[in-house]
């Protein structure tokens, strides 16, 4: 039997004491409220309650030794990246791989593969492929309804897949940025109860009050505590926290879970709130194995210095400490290589655009946000071919389809990313993942998209004269090194955008999500621009 002591923190009567923890087999099985001589805080394990591990770049056991050192025990995941390329490959493939590790990951099954069927994807998940798996006893949920469309319209596969998750007793995960009225209640009433793309206040509340559970998503691009955090206080019990995508730098640099609570103590947030919506909420929710600091639970907590602080000392899952004082307490080896990639080469002619005088439509971002505005531009220009006007932050946005061997790069225009030279792009771009870059010329595009094509997917930039890249190998998606390494090569990168001119934070993040042809308001894809609200594929030039 393990002892633990300490100053014990207990949510459910929300007090702090003294005491000491025994534990056996795993499971605490005795709580003994006394005097001791240690003043570390102990208080359940932190959960992730809602993120796409492939968008750290790395696999589930690599992604563990970044986030358990910050206190998260458990993370709810949505395997669809892979899935999108990979199919029930590539979701085998994550669950065989997390099962190295201590972390405790707990799938859902995607909901939304492909996201749409106006996109090109490796894969397709219908719903005799969805009622099989929602079955199983390792997915716990059916993962995010991205096809809101769908789900309002009635349409017969998604209505067969809300129907299968329901049968079995499993929560539904929900996607819908900025819907609200008759729609929203449309949505919600299908059974849908979560969303983390609430960007306001406003839809926050209306959300709540339809009873669904918001989870406050605070990733690399996306980036919504700031907005959301006054509903922790008003709503404890309806809230919780997700980073949904984050990469390997932010984790290792920013924290995880552990960094919102440091956050909200600062903002003067209540410690019990704030344990309730990293740990409690995501447990009860989606009915987790997880323990919460009871007696018979699972023995899964952490140890923190103080509540001014907050810094993570120890983490304990199932009883063993996997985390002690800056040490990670276990290893992995290397696992094999999983991929889908079918374009052999494209044609530098094909990512040119004649001249038609006419003025353009722009995809327009905003640092911090998925959302993106419409807007128009007349480029001036007397030249053949329209080119990127700099002075307007208007450069060239081409996304071509990877899963066959020939293809037709789809061009667009974009406003936002400040780049001044050269190119950069990956096939990291939701949700198909399709090669995506963007460039202030065609060479460089065309540089950076043969090197993608060369590499089978990952990361490039091109500053006009070099090529820098990082290898992805695992679906183009993640790589099989480990989280230092591949945050050194990410940060390199990123340097080196910077330096050719991006005023983005996270360029990569957001640039991946502006093929995601399911958040308003305008995108592209694979098969040409795309208006969200219309939901319909429009002309580059304005009639």
């Amino acid at each position: 039997m393990k002892e633990i002591k300490g100053k014990i923190l207990d949510v459910f009567k929300r007090k702090i004491f003294s005491g000491i923890i025994q534990i056996k087999d795993g499971k605490i099985i005795n709580i003994n409220e006394c005097e001791v001589d240690d003043d570390c805080l102990i208080l359940p394990g932190l959960i992730d309650s809602h993120v796409h591990i492939e968008s750290s770049m790395l696999l589930p056991s690599s992604f563990s030794k970044l986030i358990v050192p910050r206190g998260t025990v458990a993370v709810v995941c949505d395997p669809h990246e892979i899935a999108n390329v990979c199919g029930e490959e590539g979701i085998e493939y994550m669950i065989e791989d997390g099962k190295r590790v201590p972390l405790k990951f707990f799938f859902g099954v995607p909901s939304c593969v492909p996201a749409t069927l106006l996109e090109h994807s490796g894969a397709i998940l219908n719903s005799q492929t969805v009622e099989r798996l929602i079955e199983r006893d390792d997915f716990y949920f059916l993962a995010e309804m991205m096809n809101y469309p769908g789900v309002i319209n009635n349409d017969e596969e998604v209505i067969k897949k809300i129907r299968a998750s329901q049968k079995v007793n499993k929560p539904i995960d929900g996607h819908a940025p900025d819907l609200s009225g008759q729609s929203l209640n449309e949505y919600a009433n299908k059974g849908i109860l979560t969303d983390h793309e609430c960007s306001s206040l406003e839809e926050a509340v209306e959300k709540i009050n339809l009873g669904m559970h918001i989870l406050i998503r605070e990733g690399s691009a996306a980036k919504n505590f700031e907005k959301l955090y006054p509903l922790i206080s008003e709503y404890p019990d309806k809230v919780m926290f997700c980073t949904d995508d984050s990469h390997p730098d932010d984790l290792l640099q920013k924290g995880h879970i552990d960094s919102l609570i440091k956050r909200g103590l600062k903002l003067g947030l209540n410690i019990f709130d704030l344990i309730r919506v990293s740990s409690v909420n995501a447990v009860l929710f989606y009915k987790l194995p997880v323990g919460l600091l009871r007696v018979g639970d699972k023995a899964d907590f952490i140890v923190v210095d103080n509540l001014d602080d907050f810094n993570i000392q120890r983490s304990y899952i199932d009883g063993e400490c996997v985390y002690d004082s800056g040490r990670l307490l276990y290893t992995t080896d290397e696992n094999n290589e999983l991929n889908n990639f079918q374009l052999q080469s494209v044609n530098i002619e094909d990512i040119k655009i004649k001249n038609q005088n006419k003025t353009v439509r722009v995809i327009e971002i905003e640092e911090g946000q998925l959302l993106t505005k419409k807007s128009y531009f007349k480029i001036k220009s007397n030249e053949e071919f329209i080119s990127a006007d700099l002075e307007n932050d208007i450069l060239k946005v081409v996304v071509v389809d990877r899963y066959q061997e020939k293809s037709i790069p789809q061009v667009g225009f974009i406003k936002g990313f400040g780049l001044k030279k050269g190119a950069f792009g990956s096939s990291i771009a939701h949700d198909s993942h399709n090669l995506i870059v963007v460039g202030v010329d065609d060479e460089s595009i065309y540089k950076v998209l043969l090197r993608l094509i060369q590499n089978k997917g990952g990361l490039v930039v091109c500053d006009e004269k070099q090529i820098f890249d990082l290898k992805l190998k695992i679906g183009g998606l993640m790589s099989s090194e480990e989280g230092e390494v591949v945050s050194q090569k990410y940060a390199f990168l990123n340097e080196k955008i910077h330096q050719q001119g991006c005023i983005l934070n996270s360029p990569f993040m957001t640039l991946s999500f502006m093929s995601l042809l399911v958040i308003p308001h305008l995108k592209i894809g694979d098969r040409g621009l795309f208006d969200v609200d219309k939901f319909e594929f429009i002309s580059l030039f304005e009639e």
